[in-house]
């Protein structure tokens, strides 16, 4: 009787809760905060540019340098970091980012904060940004040229 128990009782529970566990952790890592660190900046943000399908939906958060530019007519809002480019720090590495409300509610130029929202594509320009969710300005800014 008693390994008949164990057979048929106890080892299809423990088969049911494994997978239950499963599927709980998977649906968690779906919905998690993609955050670019500091460390390895450059490597995740070009990571995301190239995988795009991959983050497309996803919350992603950043830190850096608030810019705003203008291109034909039109102002421009990114976050990002300084980074190695042709001369050594000309190049700027990030995200474009946009309010779906709050228009008028930026940042100064290069404040340094700390940005999260959707990954969003705009199909027709091919191009990817955040939707915000949030922009904060901080008070202590992090590392503004990154290498890697």
């Amino acid at each position: 009787m008693g390994k008949f128990f164990v057979t048929v009782i106890i080892i299809p529970v423990l088969l049911v809760l494994t997978a239950g566990c499963t599927r709980a952790e998977n649906e968690g890592s779906q919905n998690r905060v993609i955050e670019i660190t500091e460390r390895m900046f450059i490597g995740q943000v070009n990571n995301i540019y190239i995988n795009r399908a991959d983050y497309l939906g996803k919350t992603i958060k950043i830190e850096g340098i608030f810019i705003q530019s203008e291109h034909e007519g039109n102002l421009l809002n990114f976050v990002g970091r300084n980074g190695p480019n042709c001369c050594g720090d000309d190049g700027f590495i990030g995200f474009e980012v946009s309010w779906d409300r709050n228009r008028e509610h930026y940042p100064e130029h290069d404040s340094w904060v700390e940005a999260s929202g959707i990954l969003k594509e705009d199909y027709q320009n091919n191009y990817i940004y955040l939707e915000l969710i949030s922009l904060t300005v901080l008070e202590r800014r992090g590392r503004e040229q990154v290498f890697q």
